[in-house]
């Protein structure tokens, strides 16, 4: 049987927290194959050898020249959303796949991105992480089950070098159990809680955000009632979780048509919440 060529990757924030733990898990994958590593211009990393110690790759050097991405079969993007836009346009100008990790958009700029799945394909999601999303199932499936009689709140902790809050995954979280109940999150969360603020309001979903140390991340949504209280948590201990569940989302857009994914659709888990 004739061997099949390895999905050639880009990755943006190449010398980022993520970025580094991505081209290690390329490196260690035959299917994959490190062929560009974007920095920011400015970055002191620019020339350096992407990933010194993983073989093959080490002939990629890090760069700020977007028309790299002309030899890619797919971009990996954990940035930030200013950055990850201008990849994006880039990819669509180029006509390559991109998977996008980061969090912290506007609505406008998911518009943006939703757009774009109409010239190239898209993987688009708050977190990678496979136990994640399968959290979010599992998630509407309470949410269902709990819906009179039970408040929902959601508590996330993540790193100190986070910059954005709630983090992408617990708003995500608050989407699905909103969606289950017939809610609109926009209408129902409460994000800060001070003062007298009288009792809860019931059908509102409150989030609790705590930062410090290296924490991965961490989410626990609480669906709390009179007498019991169910609490499903996600915890992550290392990025290689989010790096697995963006290598397969690469692998899921080899080949395929434009459109805007998710990673139900990645992982078979259905159609989204």
């Amino acid at each position: 049987m004739a061997s099949t060529k390895p999905v050639k990757v880009a990755i943006a924030g190449a010398g980022g927290r993520m970025g580094r733990t991505l081209i290690e898990a390329i490196a260690g994958v035959p299917d994959l194959a490190l062929c560009a590593a974007l920095e920011v211009a400015g970055s002191p990393l620019l020339g350096q050898i992407a990933a010194p110690d993983a073989g093959s790759a080490s002939a990629v050097r890090i760069t700020d020249d977007l028309r790299v991405l002309t030899g890619a079969d797919v971009l990996i993007d954990f940035t930030r959303p200013a950055g990850t836009l201008a990849h994006l346009k880039a990819c669509q100008e180029a006509g390559i796949a991109i998977v996008i990790g980061t969090t912290g958009f506007t609505d406008a700029e998911k518009k943006q991105i939703e757009n774009a799945g109409r010239h190239i394909p898209v993987v688009f999601a708050p977190n990678m992480s496979v136990g994640v999303n399968v959290t979010l199932r599992l998630l509407e499936i309470a949410a269902r089950t709990l819906a009179e009689g039970y408040d929902i709140e959601i508590l996330e902790m993540h790193h100190r070098h986070k910059i954005d809050a709630p983090s992408g995954t617990a708003l995500r979280m608050g989407e699905v159990v909103a969606q289950a109940l017939g809610r609109d999150l926009n209408d129902c969360a409460v994000y800060s809680r001070k003062g007298v603020t009288g009792e809860r309001d019931p059908s509102s979903i409150g989030f609790a955000v705590l930062r410090g140390g290296d924490c991965v991340g961490e989410h626990t949504v609480v669906f709390a009632g009179i007498g019991e209280r169910v609490e499903i948590t996600h915890r992550a201990t290392s990025r290689n979780t989010f790096s697995a569940g963006a290598l397969r989302a690469a692998r899921f857009l080899a080949g395929r048509g434009p459109g805007l994914y998710s990673m139900n659709n990645v992982l078979a888990l259905g159609n989204d919440a």
